[in-house]
């Protein structure tokens, strides 16, 4: 385009050389006048010296963006946002995650998200509380599946209030068009008679899990319905997320585990049953927990069996700490009766250590993991 004009510019000149010294020039000056970019500014002092940003946050998003092209863009990106109800406060920690929010297209990123959430009923508190929680959303990419699967979430969880807690959590479902991907597997998990309220509960917490090929959630359907659980039981959709979890390799590399260590195929089934996210932990993580609870001389192999959601704990946080107030306590006799081991693992961290640390401050104080100070000056108070 601009070789064309150039050669009407040159043509136009021999036809009439009386306007050589002015259309020409003149035309060309335009040209390069309107297609010159702007100045850039680095991007630590435009945020300090215009916006008033502190110098950490200048400093954390100039390692990310140093410089601005359209200083003049990124202005009317930042008052719209402010005018949007974002205060300055959170404003800040929005560019400060997300830096390149100064470089996103205003007109056809930003606002027209906005408008969406706007035209389907969401609050402005709404809209505030995901952006300043999730400022991705003013990045991801935006065209009509944006809309689609905010529309596509709401049918799940049934209203925009909701809608606003998931999107707090997991803006980057908005990446995907749930419409076509998200709304067919539950679709088939509903008709394996698994219930909207324990979906709801479990999109909240593992959307990515809905994510999955259909073909290959209503495969693993089979696979749980083969296992002898229940439809009905909470396990069912447990059991699938499981599965779904890893591959057939490390399902039957998994099983080989459990063997070495002592399982057999009915102990297997049965712990699965119990509670199939125990498969879903690492290998090198069940071979430890089940290595340290069988040498800890508490326990034999049916105890892990009974209690499979053991294996989801942390080994250094939870068990080795407990055992070993567990052990102090009952070396000195200070126990009243016998303790249920799997309780006192069960338990939260407040509980046992009001049950088993603060009773015997003077035994076992020491003993009990140090990092939870902040607890345990909580609890004295």
């Amino acid at each position: 385009m601009t070789i064309y004009i150039c050669k009407s510019l040159v043509a136009l000149s021999l036809k009439n050389t009386s306007h050589l010294n002015k259309t020409p020039i003149s035309l060309l000056s335009l040209l390069f006048i309107s297609s010159s970019p702007e100045t850039p500014i680095a991007a630590a002092d435009y945020l300090i010296d215009r916006h008033n940003f502190s110098p950490a946050t200048a400093s954390k998003v100039s390692s990310v963006v140093k410089y601005l092209k359209r200083p003049e863009e990124t202005d009317s990106i930042l008052s719209f946002l402010q005018e949007s109800g974002i205060s300055d406060t959170y404003l800040e920690r929005i560019i400060k995650r997300v830096p390149k929010v100064l470089s996103a297209n205003l007109e056809w990123s930003i606002k027209p998200k906005f408008k969406v959430f706007r035209d389907l009923g969401f609050s402005s508190s709404n809209v505030v509380e995901m952006v300043s929680s999730q400022p991705m959303i003013l990045t991801c990419s935006f065209n009509k599946r944006f809309g689609q699967s905010i529309l596509a979430l709401k049918s799940v969880v049934g209203s925009n209030m909701d809608v606003s807690g998931i999107l707090k959590k997991h803006a980057w479902l908005l990446r995907y068009d749930l419409a076509k991907t998200m709304i067919p597997n539950i679709e088939l998990l509903k008709s394996c008679g698994i219930s909207s309220s324990q979906i709801t509960q479990c999109l909240y917490i593992f959307p990515r899990d809905f994510l999955h090929k259909t073909t290959r959630i209503r495969e693993n359907v089979k696979r749980v319905d083969e296992m002898g659980i229940d439809r009905k039981s909470k396990m069912f959709l447990l059991a699938i997320r499981a599965f779904c979890s890893m591959t057939k390799d490390n399902w039957e590399s998994k099983l080989e585990l459990f063997k070495s260590l002592g399982f057999s195929e009915d102990d297997i089934l049965s712990s699965f049953r119990r509670y199939p996210h125990a498969f879903a932990v690492s290998e090198r993580k069940i071979k430890e927990l089940t290595q340290l609870l069988l040498s800890s001389g508490k326990c034999d192999i049916s105890f892990v069996v009974n209690n499979p959601e053991l294996l989801t704990y942390s080994v250094v946080n939870r068990f080795k700490p407990r055992l070993r107030v567990l052990e102090v306590l009952e070396s000195r006799n200070l126990l009243l009766k016998k303790s249920s081991l799997a309780t006192a693992f069960k338990m939260t961290d407040k509980k046992f250590f009001e049950k088993y640390v603060l009773p015997y401050s003077d035994e076992v104080g020491k003993l009990f993991v140090i990092k939870k100070a902040s607890l345990i000056a909580e609890i004295c108070a």
